[in-house]
């Protein structure tokens, strides 16, 4: 059997903990790195609501979920709510085993997921009828995963975001969904930065990391930002504290935690910023396994009042906040 690969920064570092501290909620409980979900095919109950018409834009309440990611409601075939994160790092849609059981979903083999610490076989699922705001997508196949490790029911990956601007409010916490050809200009954000497309993800190539350029990603799936050890190298004799961190395959990886004094995009400049440094598969994928790279997660995207991926014009917007001294505090919890 054929396996097509995905890779995927969903749920990079869902949890990032110092070694030996102890992870207490049932949710977060690490999974064993050799489990795969079982085959799809048990039915449950599900309340049904239907979604119509396609306006230009479509405004969700969101969810802060426990690990400071966006969720937003969706409807599979009429079926739900159920919790998705919006995850900018994860090429492909993916929805949980639970979900998939619960409402039947027809199997359509298997792909390879590259995360951050593992690269696993998983079951897909066709799912047709993905109700997003008022919008309703076919012909997704979706990989099956633990809803413990993807922190909700599912992921609305890039392959479900392509044809769309995301437009992330943090105060408000809403995310609006803009058709790619609608024209919203600058829409009032300071900071503009031009991207490229690598594997439908945009990526800033001419960042810098305290003087080191690096390649940046910008991850709505992942709670903390995580580098690769091709950036630790270059910044050179920096003090780390080991840490671990689950991926969206429930596969444990081990890390450093260091701090960034700079990092720098076109005229804005973040400073202190944590980063955990690891090895990682997803970030081979992007072929930058060698290039200095930095995936920038939600607990410093949140800094800003507003981020705006525009995936049609290819480039990321940014409001800053009136007043902010944008000196980032290091987290007591990764």
């Amino acid at each position: 059997m054929t396996l097509r690969a995905l890779q995927s920064f969903a749920r990079l570092l869902a949890i990032m903990l110092p070694v030996g501290a102890v992870v207490a909620a049932p949710s977060l409980a690490m999974t064993d790195p050799v489990e795969t979900a079982p085959p799809v095919g048990v039915a449950a109950d599900a309340g049904a609501e239907i979604l119509a018409d396609e306006p230009a834009a479509e405004i969700i309440e969101t969810i802060e979920d426990r690990y400071e990611r966006m969720t937003v409601p969706v409807t599979i075939g009429g079926a739900g709510p159920f919790k998705f994160v919006v995850d900018t790092g994860a090429q492909a849609t993916a929805v949980s085993q639970r979900v998939a059981q619960q409402l039947d979903l027809p199997s359509a083999g298997q792909a390879t997921i590259v995360a951050m610490a593992s690269r696993r076989a998983v079951e897909m699922v066709d799912m047709d009828g993905l109700g997003l705001a008022s919008r309703i997508i076919d012909g997704i196949e979706a990989p099956v995963l633990l809803a413990r490790n993807m922190g909700g029911d599912g992921i609305i990956g890039l392959d479900t975001l392509q044809s769309l601007r995301v437009l992330i409010d943090f105060p408000a916490q809403t995310i609006t969904l803009v058709d790619a050809d609608a024209n919203i200009g600058r829409g009032g954000y300071e900071i503009v930065v031009r991207a490229r497309r690598k594997l439908g993800q945009l990526i800033i190539t001419d960042a810098k990391v305290d003087g080191v350029k690096t390649v940046l990603i910008i991850d709505t799936g992942a709670q903390s930002s995580i580098g690769n050890r091709a950036l630790q190298k270059r910044l050179r004799n920096r003090a780390a504290t080991p840490m671990t961190a689950i991926d969206v395959n429930g596969v444990l990886i081990e890390g450093d935690i260091g701090i960034a004094r700079k990092v720098v995009l076109e005229d804005l400049a973040l400073n202190d910023v944590a980063i955990a440094f690891a090895d990682s598969p997803a970030f081979a994928s992007l072929g930058l396994a060698d290039t200095p790279a930095l995936s920038l997660g939600m607990s410093h995207l949140a800094m800003f009042d507003r981020v705006a991926i525009d995936f049609a014009k290819r480039r990321i917007m940014f409001d800053v906040p009136r007043g902010a001294g944008w000196r980032q505090r290091i987290p007591g919890r990764f």
